[in-house]
């Protein structure tokens, strides 16, 4: 192995900085324990360094005891779950990422507008059931192609499209175009569902397809983005693998390897990356370089936490 190509840009972005941030200012702020909705993102190593500060995380909201701080996760939550802790009193942070609250509206506005909804994702992804949760039984989930080709509609000339932004671009362009060969007049946003990060992040893996034999994607098992970003490698013909952290990686995997990429998924702290790295040194590589595709200065507000200060109405 002679070098490391380290992809530009990798690893956190806005939504999940924002999320996490807002866990430690509660913590801050109020003290522990807060309780958090779900893992605020999908990365185990955020989620412990986030427990040993005092967060508890929970899987629905009646584990809250009444009149206490909970923190939706950066994925979104239904309308019932706002409901259920105005039931219990609970105060309540929201740390949905903004680009998943923008699908949330326009699942409204073209509700409101008479459109059949055809969202993309993945199946009990938190995500996608907190998108879907913004109309019971009303909105239709595709997964596949296959999905695409048999979904039925009441009126075709009003069929709106929408997507879980973590999936991969290519995959989705692909279900969305056999979509509009059936549904010629199929509405689509303003703006393409899947989140910068998640584009800008599959983008340079290809960039890294092209110059590595092996990449190292690095992202917890459960982060829609980081198994992306392995298929996004892997249909370029570059073999990948899904790691947790170093302690993940096989020695085998670099027998007869020139050049190695790294990534990381939107929700991987660098820390994480720069000990794959180190590793990667230790055992052979000469070379460190990073592979920049676009440079990204995304920031995202936080919200209000006054509103925490006194339970939900």
């Amino acid at each position: 192995m002679t070098e490391v190509l380290v992809a530009g840009p990798r690893g956190f972005c806005a939504g999940v900085e924002r999320a996490i941030e807002i866990v430690e200012m509660a913590l801050n702020l109020y003290g522990p324990p807060v309780y958090v909705r779900k893992e605020i993102v999908h990365n185990r190593h955020v989620v412990e360094e986030l427990r040993a500060k005092g967060a508890i995380f929970v899987e629905a909201v009646d584990e809250v005891p009444e009149g206490s701080l909970v923190i939706f996760s950066a994925h979104g939550v239904a309308p019932v779950v706002h409901e259920e802790t105005r039931a219990r009193r609970l105060r309540v942070i929201d740390a949905t990422c903004p680009l998943v609250t923008k699908v949330h509206l326009e699942v409204h506005r073209f509700m409101k507008a008479g459109y059949s909804i055809i969202l993309v994702g993945h199946k009990d992804h938190d995500e996608v059931i907190g998108t879907m949760g913004e109309a019971p039984g009303k909105i239709q989930l595709v997964t596949s192609v296959e999905d695409a080709e048999a979904v039925q509609v009441p009126n075709p000339d009003k069929v709106m499209v929408l997507t879980q932004t973590t999936l991969s671009v290519d995959d989705t362009r692909e279900i969305v175009a056999t979509l509009r060969r059936r549904f010629p007049r199929l509405a689509t946003p303003p703006k393409d569902d899947i989140c910068y990060a998640t584009q800008n992040r599959q983008a340079a893996v290809k960039e890294l397809a092209r110059q590595a034999d092996l990449i190292l994607v690095i992202g917890s098992a459960n982060s829609s983005n980081a198994n992306r970003l392995v298929e996004v490698a892997q249909v370029a013909g570059t073999r990948a693998h899904l790691i947790d952290d170093v302690r993940d990686i096989s020695p085998a995997w670099l027998n007869g390897v020139r050049a190695v990429g790294v990534t990381a998924a939107a929700s991987t702290p660098e820390v994480l990356v720069q000990q794959v790295v180190e590793y990667l040194r230790e055992h052979g590589a000469r070379d460190v370089r990073e592979v920049a595709t676009v440079k990204e200065d995304v920031r995202f507000g936080l919200p209000s936490f006054a509103d925490a200060a006194s339970p939900a109405s």
